[in-house]
């Protein structure tokens, strides 16, 4: 598993020819203005041959009327003649984001309409209420849009295989934002058991920002056949029109800090001369403080509204309703509104901080016009001097075209066991028959036989080491070979429990009279005491108190703390981190940058030396009394701090008397009571074989790690009738668990499986691995008197590592500036 890599996907690039559009559609078209763009017509196509296809077109390019073009001329009546409409559901679309299938649905129901067609189209997610989820069961619409984790619930139950019989299509929007993860997992054995039970099934797949489409259709293929797949690209679109921010004249690009608070007079400038602008932020707690900035700043008192995925739906659904209409000047909001939601008024997007991927970046871009023949403008704010290169390369990979993303990994056995006991519930299974399906999908082709009956098992029993339990016992093997539920009531309790986002627990914060605002962790609400205040969705809040999962709150007068959220860190792309490089490689282009900047690298390049591609750049000096060490590795956060954890540990073993560390996503800050003289000793390739194990073993990582995995597989339940477990229960249980398992069962399955995130997305293993292949071909180590210029931006976060980006703002830009004279002193 471990070794696991798609094929070669070089070959077999199934084009396809326009085919006839139907009347009724060429002239809805043509009374708007429009003309059937080649792209629209080949998926019509596409789909008219059988084939399944996937799109990769521009934003605005109407790619969502795309894949539904086939939909709406299976209804046409040109195209039906005599025929009556096809009944039952017809098409299923698949789209990361409730909001964006309730977009599609407002913005499919205009064409339907003003064609008169005899179309219905329903939402079906978390938010949807159980009467109408129980009639979509038995009396579906033609068009159903939801989510994966949706999907997955519907095929749960035993009408489903009715339900779905009829099933024509299935469209996936917006396929590069889960198709590597382990939603994508999810959806790919939700489209195995469709495929079976609709075997003339067609799948369409959706983007604007794919770096490897010939992945993706391996991906979406049955057996990733690439025949039997069409890559359908769309026309180009206007370019995009990307600035990047600087301070005024007499400041400078600041040395530390992510929150750009320094912008917010520029910004608020610009939000005044556009019709309606969308700020990004990468956190939840940087939304909450940019807008509380806007709003202090608002003395026009301009709507401006926050939108991000803690706020409550009905939030949400207003602040949404407000965009639609043309209501706000401003949004301010984080990846919730990253995808497809078709606002063609907004005139301008800010990403306020560094962008962090060149794919992200052109989504968020796309929000702006949202029209295929116009330029989107953006406008990146970048946080401190580091950013501001990433900004630059970000932009300039924007404007060649270039993508990137997430590679794929082999689908998880966390998951695979989740959708083995969805198969359970609606119905008895053969495990021949079951694993053929699964075998169909690329992400778990390698499940070989014996990792099969382990999976079974697992599901059966929890493993050898908790059979005993009656609890784990969920299904059991026939006499004839075939499976069923052990009871009727673990179809219930799987449907309470199953999904596949783990996020930290949380405490709903709410108004005495009912009235929900939205979601703060269960860490930070426990900090809070009566009295205590804070802000959230906008608001100043006093806490009343904290009953069961509730955070009570009044309005408050005065301001207060912000929460932050310990949700995964956006990593920087390899992509970008290779840029960056170059650029600081190639002195002919220093001439684009400000002149603070251009000054921070020539001193560096004086006094040490800048980072180049291909080696690693160690630097020692001392400060403050410490022995600092400072390894330039660009290998983002996630890989430095596991770097960081492995060094420490080495120090220790060598008596160095390492003291702490700090990482960002470019460099790894070591300090200790005696310098490093050979960095290369603590950066030998067999860190990851022996004190990588261990550590990982031994550390939190591995613990939360399973805490997912066990949730995940519904071997622990977050939900139960009438209840609903804390973060702490949840965690004292998995807790419990872990250790039994380690101790009596190290080879479970569910230990594999967290070993699998540790490795490849709580550490960045594969980044880890890279970074001491190149240490190990070309390593330079410069020692020096005093910190270096390229060191300020990291040394300036000794200490400020766990506060929220924002929250110390001011302390740290008069430490960074003290920092500064010291290491851009000439002599």
């Amino acid at each position: 598993m471990r070794n696991w890599r798609p094929p070669a996907l070089a070959a077999n690039v199934r084009r396809v020819t326009a085919s006839p559009i139907p009347a009724e559609i060429e002239a809805w078209f043509t009374a708007r203005g429009w003309r059937v763009r080649r792209h629209q017509a080949e998926m019509l196509a596409a789909d008219d041959a059988g084939h399944h296809a996937l799109l990769v077109a521009d934003t605005g390019a109407g790619k969502t009327l795309a894949g539904f073009l086939p939909t709406l001329a299976a209804f046409a009546p040109s195209r039906l003649g005599e025929a009556p409409p096809p009944e039952g559901l017809h098409t299923l679309y698949v789209s990361p984001l409730k909001a964006l299938a309730h977009d599609v649905q407002r913005n499919l129901l205009t064409p339907i309409t003003e064609m008169g067609l005899p179309i219905t189209v329903e939402t079906r997610s978390g938010d949807t209420s159980s009467d109408r989820k129980a009639r979509q069961r038995t009396r579906p619409p033609h068009v159903l849009l939801t989510t994966p984790e949706s999907l997955s619930l519907l095929l749960s139950y035993p009408e489903s295989a009715q339900l779905f019989s009829t099933l024509q299509r299935v469209v996936i929007d917006e396929v590069h934002a889960f198709a590597t993860s382990k939603r994508g997992d999810l959806l790919a054995l939700a489209l195995t058991r469709l495929q079976a039970l609709a075997p003339g099934l067609r799948r369409a797949a959706l983007s604007a920002t794919l770096a490897e489409p010939e992945s993706f259709r391996a991906w979406l293929a049955p057996w990733g056949d690439l025949g039997s797949t069409a890559l359908v690209e769309g026309e180009a679109g206007a370019p995009a029109e990307v600035e990047i921010l600087l301070p005024d004249e007499g400041q400078r690009v600041p040395w530390g800090g992510h929150a750009a608070a320094w912008s917010v007079p520029q910004l608020y400038e610009s939000i005044r001369r556009n019709r309606t602008t969308l700020v990004f932020t990468n956190t939840r707690f940087l939304a909450e403080y940019i807008f509380q900035l806007l709003w202090d700043a608002n003395d026009d008192k301009l709507p401006i509204g926050i939108h991000h995925g803690s706020l409550s739906k009905e939030a949400r659904r207003k602040v949404e309703g407000a965009m639609a209409r043309g209501e706000l000047r401003a949004l301010v909001c984080t990846a919730s509104l990253d995808l497809g939601v078709d606002w063609g008024d907004i005139d301008m997007v800010v990403q306020m901080g560094a962008p962090k991927g060149s794919s992200r970046l052109l989504q968020r871009i796309g929000r702006a016009n949202h029209r295929l023949d116009q330029p989107s403008r953006a406008l990146l704010v970048p946080g401190n001097r580091f950013e501001f290169l990433e900004a630059m390369a970000a932009r300039d990979a924007v404007n060649e075209g270039q993508r990137d993303g997430e590679d794929f990994r082999p689908g998880g056995l966390d998951v695979l066991a989740q959708h083995v006991m969805a198969m359970a519930c609606a119905g008895p299974f053969g495990e021949a028959e079951l694993l053929a399906e699964v075998r169909s999908s690329l992400a778990y082709a390698w499940v070989k036989e014996a990792v099969w009956e382990r999976v079974l098992q697992f599901v059966a029993t929890g493993g050898y080491a908790l059979r005993a339990y009656d609890r784990f016992q969920r299904i059991v093997r026939l006499k004839d070979g075939t499976w069923r539920l052990t009871h009727p009531q673990q179809a219930a309790r799987h449907r309470m429990n199953a999904g596949i986002i783990v996020d930290s627990e949380m405490l709903e914060v709410r108004f005495r009279n009912g009235r929900s605002l939205g979601r703060v962790e269960e860490s930070f609400g426990a900090s809070l005491s009566p009295g205590d205040t804070f802000r959230f969705a906008g608001m100043d809040l006093e806490v009343e108190g904290v009953r069961d999962l509730e955070l009570i709150v009044r309005g408050a007068k005065s301001a207060g703390q912000i929460p932050s959220y310990s949700g995964a860190r956006m990593p920087l792309t390899t992509h970008l981190s290779t840029r960056v490089q170059a650029m600081l490689a190639d002195r002919s282009g220093w001439a684009r940058f400000p002149d603070d900047v251009r000054e921070w690298l020539e001193v560096q390049g004086w006094r040490s030396r800048l980072p180049a591609p291909g080696e690693l750049l160690v630097e020692s000096f001392p400060h403050g009394g410490r022995a600092y060490t400072v390894y330039y590795t660009f290998e983002g956060w996630n890989a430095n701090q596991s770097l960081g954890m492995l060094i420490t540990r080495r120090m220790e073993e060598a008596g160095l008397g390492p003291m702490g560390f700090v990482a960002n996503d470019y460099a790894l800050g070591v300090w200790g009571l005696r310098p490093v003289k050979d960095p290369s000793s603590l950066l030998s390739p067999d860190i990851l074989t022996h004190e990588f194990v261990e550590w990982v073993q031994n550390s939190h990582l591995l613990r939360r790690a399973f805490r997912e995995v066990a949730v995940i597989s519904g071997l622990v339940e977050r939900q139960q009738p009438g209840a609903r477990k804390s973060g702490r229960q949840v965690t004292f249980s998995t807790d419990l668990i872990y250790d039994v398992l380690r101790k009596h069962e190290p080879e479970h399955l569910l230990l594999e499986a967290a070993w699998a995130d540790a490795r490849a997305r709580m550490t960045d293993v594969g980044r880890l691995g890279a970074l001491l292949d190149r240490a190990a071909a070309e390593l330079v180590h410069v020692e020096l008197d005093r910190v270096t210029p390229l060191a300020v931006p990291l040394m300036v976060m000794i200490g400020r590592e766990s506060v929220p980006a924002g929250a110390a703002d001011d302390e740290l830009l008069l430490e960074a500036e003290s920092l500064a004279s010291a290491a851009m002193r000439a002599e």
